[in-house]
């Protein structure tokens, strides 16, 4: 078990190893997202990332153009909401079954691409 991924140190292997341990992050997790008031707004987890990062610019380049639609729409819908200081009505959250991370495995996959860059760029080349 490693603690560090493609994106830098995680406690996420050790917590999923431990049931009972996962189910209270779980709850708080939760707790916490609902806090936040990203879901209320129409928004997932994913949308929130900071894309001023080469590896997120990269990685909404290889969005499907739906996905790259609802992502706009989603962002609209939001800034709307924000300019008339109301969350969405209640059936229009985003609940957490719905929130997955769509833009996780993308942005993954950029960094395992620079990291073997990185590898094969350093490779000295020499003459026997």
């Amino acid at each position: 078990m490693t603690l560090f991924g493609p994106l830098g140190p995680s406690l996420a292997p050790w917590v999923r190893s431990f049931k009972g341990f996962r189910r209270l992050v779980k709850s708080h997790a939760d707790w916490y997202a609902n806090l936040a008031g990203y879901r209320k707004l129409g928004l997932r987890y994913d949308d929130l990332l900071v894309e001023e990062r080469d590896d997120v610019q990269r990685a909404l380049g290889r969005l499907t153009p739906r996905e790259t639609y609802d992502r706009t729409f989603r962002f609209k819908r939001a800034s709307h909401q924000a300019v008339l200081h109301k969350d969405l009505p209640k059936d229009q959250w985003v609940q957490a079954s719905e929130d997955v991370r769509y833009l996780r495995p993308h942005v993954e996959e950029v960094a395992k691409e620079d990291t073997e860059r990185a590898v094969w760029d350093n490779i000295a080349v020499s003459r026997k």
